[in-house]
């Protein structure tokens, strides 16, 4: 796999921040994902639980099946998922399955994140990082879900 600068890492994170403020406009909880091969993005996606009525519409989903329908294979090895919110545990089990390399998130979800979960839900070549744009992401959610309240 190829290694990223910080620079590079800021950049997808922000493609991924970018689908989040989409989900936003769209009326679903704010949270994009882009998976990166190669320095270019090969898949995206953001929440669309609402709109799919589909509570497996999370953005980490949406990212992977179009960055496996790129590929042609269902496996994203040398591949990484930035994504703004911590997956869940449902979204570290797709990341399991797909043999992702790499896992760079935005926020901490301290209630639903798969990092709570001991033995990892991750498969064990993937590395998980969390805090890139950690403040940007929390306060977009916390936007989100001050309106709704």
């Amino acid at each position: 796999m190829q290694e990223t600068t910080e620079r590079e890492d800021r950049y997808f994170m922000r493609e991924a921040f970018k689908l989040a403020q989409r989900a936003l406009e769209a009326g679903e909880v704010p949270v994009g994902a882009v998976v990166v091969a190669d320095g270019r993005i090969i898949g995206k996606g953001y929440n669309l639980t609402e709109t799919l009525h589909d509570a497996t519409a999370h953005a980490e989903m949406q990212a992977f099946t179009a960055a496996a329908e790129y590929l042609g294979g269902k496996y994203l090895t040398d591949c990484t998922l930035y994504v703004t919110l911590e997956p869940c545990c449902m979204c570290a089990g797709a990341a399991y399955w797909t043999q992702v390399s790499r896992i760079v998130y935005g926020a901490a979800d301290p209630k639903r994140g798969c990092t709570r979960v001991k033995p990892s839900l991750l498969h064990p070549k993937t590395r998980c990082e969390g805090g890139l744009m950690a403040d940007e992401s929390s306060a977009l959610l916390q936007a989100f879900f001050k309106e709704r309240r």
